[in-house]
């Protein structure tokens, strides 16, 4: 009988992403379940099913903190019956507070646990946790808020990206117009629909572009119509799962610097110009994006300067300088070097073997 192991996770795309990879690289060698809050569920690929729902609210406010404690305390129990129910050996948490839990719970009884922090900069539930977690998987041992005494614990892996992503990664095609992929991530970009448009206009009648854009399910139709208007070839879409073809078929990227989009570009070999999300917390999408810029593999702008001027020249001078974008593209290549399915799947099922 294989050993059952429970993946945490829930929020955003940035915690669901890295553990529907981690699901499969552990299902032929475990029994693997995995629980999310509701606002986790849109993430997950249809495919997986029975998701257990801990539906963990968050504290920010301060008038309904009783009625929360109180959830807390019931989810604290729902969690602690449901590892003994189910026999879990083992807990994975992608951190964020909806993990605080069934994390709790875990220690409670006695469960190996293991973290993952896919961004540079520690999170509070990870941090917490970190002292009772056996290892912590991160994608680099340079990150700025982590505890010393506990560097022992990390696990340095490739940045987790879903298998399509490698299989794509080897279908190479020809473009005859330099493409561009605008995206905001799960959480969207408004800044984007603001300043790119107006500038790839003005641009593409002495360049041929491409665009695929990434946008709001309301503002859809008339960005589409704003391209056409201007004979800008383009692909106007909303968030969804086949977004590899899109970053597949693209020359370069603006993007937000969340974890999983940046590893993504990155093993796909598109450079990428980063543009942090200003609210993210503890401002960890710029350090995620600076973890690629020391390796001079991206661009970043920060959103407070980016403006149409500023976009402009940066992309004139991307396009009428090939030496500068294929500079990133081979330190891209570099650092993605032996980077394969199989030797993340290795570490992976190497260290939880282990316990």
């Amino acid at each position: 009988m294989k050993k059952k192991i429970l993946i945490s996770t829930g929020g955003s795309g940035g915690h669901v992403i890295p553990a529907s990879v981690l699901l499969d690289h552990l299902n032929n060698s475990y029994d693997v379940l995995i629980s999310s809050d509701q606002r986790g569920i849109k993430y997950f690929d249809k495919k997986i099913k029975n998701i257990i729902i801990i539906d963990t609210p968050r504290l920010n406010n301060f008038f309904l903190l009783p009625f929360y404690i109180v959830k807390f305390i019931f989810l604290s129990l729902k969690s602690f019956f449901l590892l003994k129910k189910e026999n879990i050996k083992i807990l994975i948490s992608t951190g964020g507070y909806m993990s605080l839990p069934i994390c709790l719970s875990a220690k409670l009884l006695n469960i190996k646990i293991f973290l993952l922090e896919p961004n540079m900069i520690l999170g509070r539930a990870n941090n917490f946790c970190l002292h009772f977690s056996e290892k912590i998987f991160c994608y680099s041992k340079e990150i700025p808020n982590f505890p010393k005494k506990y560097l022992y614990k990390i696990i340095v892996l490739k940045p987790l990206v879903r298998k399509k992503y490698y299989e794509k990664k080897l279908i190479k095609k020809k473009r005859d117009k330099f493409t561009i992929i605008i995206v905001g991530g799960s959480q969207g970009a408004k800044i984007f629909d603001e300043v790119i448009h107006e500038v790839i206009a003005e641009i593409s009648p002495n360049y041929p572009l491409k665009v695929i854009h990434q946008t709001s399910e309301q503002n859809l139709q008339s960005l589409e119509n704003f391209y056409f208007k201007h004979n800008v070839e383009c692909e106007v879409f909303n968030y969804n799962d086949n977004l590899y073809r899109f970053f597949s078929e693209a020359d370069l990227s603006i993007s937000r610097a969340g974890a999983s989009t940046l590893a993504e570009l990155s093993l796909l070999n598109v450079p990428f110009l980063a543009v942090p999300l200003p609210k993210a917390k503890d401002n960890h999408q710029l350090e995620n994006a600076i973890y690629y810029k020391n390796k001079n593999c991206c661009w970043i702008i920060e959103q407070k300067d980016f403006s149409k001027k500023n976009f402009n020249n940066f992309l004139l001078n991307i396009i009428n300088n090939k030496d500068l974008y294929l500079e990133k593209k081979i330190n891209l290549q570099n650092f993605n070097y032996q980077n394969t399915w199989i030797s993340v799947n290795e570490k992976i099922l190497n260290t939880i073997n282990e316990y």
